[in-house]
């Protein structure tokens, strides 16, 4: 068999990066009475999910940008701007309309997860002598398999989820449009595999990861948002299917340019060394329990047996205080939403891993 255009080594992109939809899917069919068609999510399952991945994955971000000095120097304008200027547009939105600051960043957030997907595609895509029609079916597929599931909530009305709070998204009746949207979207799945086997049977060969991050995407996004209606099932594939991978990007980035090639300050040779996995974990842990913490004080107060608020849920602020607290505490989202449109970019010629030569 041909050799695969891994990131790491095998077993860690098959593990971290490759398997996350199609464990949370499987998890699901085995268990669909706990996923399927609820609203609510137990404590655990919201620690779990919620805290220790999807916030706790955001900070991996400063890894690859705060902590180190050299993309500190090389970005700097671009690391201060961004922070700055999107804690006043916050602060601006959530002044004139809370709903609006809400609706806006999950638009902003879908991108980023839409992005994400395309962008580990494109990296197992990398050594790929490709005609420029078979490039595209691959970016119409991976585009549209992360679109369609965003259209038909949008087209189907509200369902038993929000991105972030109920009706963030614009919601419109339109079955026709759906029709025609599905339509589409069996059509851009027919086409795709019929080009993959054509390719496969032409040049005698199969990249695994490719089709595995296509063929996860497409899963964890339809059954996640289209077959299941409930918010452990939308969670647990969206949260899982993007967060785990993110994470394990930044870990195989930092074990090769911090550990492998000796770059960055002490403090990131000792998270990227052989057992830094435990402090590079706990520090994402720690600040997400912080920020969490935080938001549950501050708004949701939904979690005070998670933190120990207990005591201080009398709290209330005012509608001014709360348009300068939400902005700072979504600031680190925001933050990782727009930073990792520049990170990740990929230069066919700089793009290598595992000091591998083209």
């Amino acid at each position: 068999m041909n050799k695969q255009p891994w990131i790491g080594t095998p077993w860690i992109d098959i593990v971290f990066i490759i398997l996350p939809p199609f464990l949370s899917l499987l998890l699901i069919v085995l268990l669909p009475s706990l996923f399927q068609d609820n609203k609510d999510m137990p404590v655990a399952g919201w620690v779990l999910l919620i805290l220790l991945i999807d916030v706790a994955h955001v900070y991996s971000t400063l890894y690859r940008t705060y902590f180190d000095p050299t993309a500190l120097q090389k970005q700097r304008a671009l690391l201060c701007t961004i922070p700055f200027v999107s804690f006043v547009v916050g602060v601006l939105l959530y002044s004139i309309n809370d709903h609006l600051f809400w609706r806006l960043l999950a638009y902003v957030a879908v991108f980023h997860f839409v992005r994400q997907q395309y962008g580990f595609m494109r990296v197992y895509s990398r050594k790929e002598r490709q005609t420029t029609y078979a490039s595209a079916i691959d970016k119409v597929t991976i585009y549209y398999a992360t679109i369609y599931p965003i259209l038909y909530w949008h087209f189907s009305g509200p369902r038993n989820f929000n991105w972030f709070v109920e009706y963030d998204f614009v919601f419109v009746q339109a079955e026709n449009v759906l029709v025609l949207a599905t339509g589409l979207y069996v059509s851009v799945l027919v086409l795709y595999i019929c080009k993959e086997v054509t390719q496969i049977v032409q040049s005698k060969s199969i990249n695994i990861p490719k089709i595995a991050i296509i063929t996860g995407t497409a899963l964890s996004w339809y059954f996640g948002i289209v077959y299941f209606n409930g918010d452990m099932a939308f969670t647990l594939l969206n949260v899982v299917s993007h967060g785990i991978p993110y994470m394990a990007l930044v870990w195989l980035y930092g074990q090769k340019n911090y550990r492998k090639q000796g770059q960055g300050t002490y403090f990131l040779k000792l998270v990227f060394s052989r057992y830094g996995i435990i402090l590079f974990l706990g520090l994402l842990v720690l600040f997400a329990f912080i920020e969490e913490g935080l938001w549950d004080l501050t708004l949701w107060k939904e979690h005070k047996t998670v933190f120990g608020t207990g005591n201080w849920m009398h709290l209330e602020f005012s509608d001014t205080v709360l348009s300068l607290i939400v902005p700072l505490l979504a600031l680190p989202q925001i933050t990782h939403y727009i930073l990792d449109g520049f990170i990740w970019k990929i230069r066919e010629d700089k793009f290598k891993w595992n000091n591998e030569v083209e």
